[in-house]
């Protein structure tokens, strides 16, 4: 782990690798041969007997372009580990929020947790207002539901409310159509929450071999903190889609 300083950009301090080392192995010949003892992993790293078939099997989505300077959208969503209910304004105090939508079982947003986890920590004793939502159908996700948020919440010890949205009308407010998704807002003084920043984490992807940063986020942040412009580039967040319910497809 890299410790990050108490002072200065999280951009500057942000070069850090992911720590748990894990990596998908691609379809080999393994099958028919023995596995070299070069490579190692645990034994709860494949399924019993599909070692040639591994591979990230999710709906690829990329998020759409958001009007920048458009309003946050009202919420009051629970946060399934206390209990407490959640609304846009109880951040009214702050100079900026951030609404991520994540969910559990999206290999996206497993890739990224650990260091979302940092980052926001970082940013949290900045000043920075932070929340998590998660909009998937328990229908088909049963995984993303309520009780396994609480338990993902308390492991990772999330560092902002992990909300549900188990209508999924917060979602379609803010136009979120993937995992992970991340759109930042400022504030200015009685003014309501602008859309600031509507982009990726980095450009780091599950298989990538891409070190995971937080570039494009956290320097974002830094400038909206700052009350800076950014003139980096937005680059679309690249996830799983947003599993709507069955009923309720877009």
């Amino acid at each position: 782990m890299i410790a990050v300083p108490a002072s200065g950009s999280f951009s500057q301090a942000a070069a850090f690798v992911r720590s748990s080392g894990e990596r998908f192995l691609p379809r080999t010949k393994f099958m028919s041969g023995k596995i070299p003892s070069s490579i190692r992993f645990s034994p709860s790293t494949f399924p019993p007997k599909r070692l040639s078939n591994l591979q990230v099997r999710a709906a690829r989505a990329e998020s759409s372009v958001a009007s920048l300077g458009s309003r946050a959208p009202y919420f009051e969503l629970p946060e399934p580990l206390t209990g407490k209910v959640w609304k846009l304004d109880d951040f009214e105090s702050y100079p900026a929020l951030l609404v991520m939508f994540i969910c559990n079982h999206c290999p996206f947003v497993k890739h990224l947790k650990k260091d979302i986890v940092k980052l926001t920590d970082f940013y949290t004793k900045k000043g920075l207002a932070v929340i998590a939502i998660s909009s998937n159908s328990t229908l088909t996700h049963p995984q993303d539901g309520p009780k396994f948020m609480a338990e993902e919440a308390k492991l990772l010890n999330y560092p902002f409310p992990y909300l549900f949205d188990e209508s999924q009308d917060v979602a379609r407010a803010f136009g979120a159509v993937c995992t992970p998704e991340f759109f930042l807002y400022r504030k200015d003084g009685r003014r309501p929450f602008e859309l600031f920043y509507h982009g990726q984490f980095d450009d780091s992807r599950p298989n990538s071999n891409i070190p995971v940063t937080g570039r494009d986020l956290s320097l974002a942040i830094d400038s909206v903190l700052s009350a800076q412009q950014l003139i980096a580039v937005q680059k679309p967040s690249v996830g799983c889609s947003i599993k709507w319910h069955p009923d309720k497809r877009k």
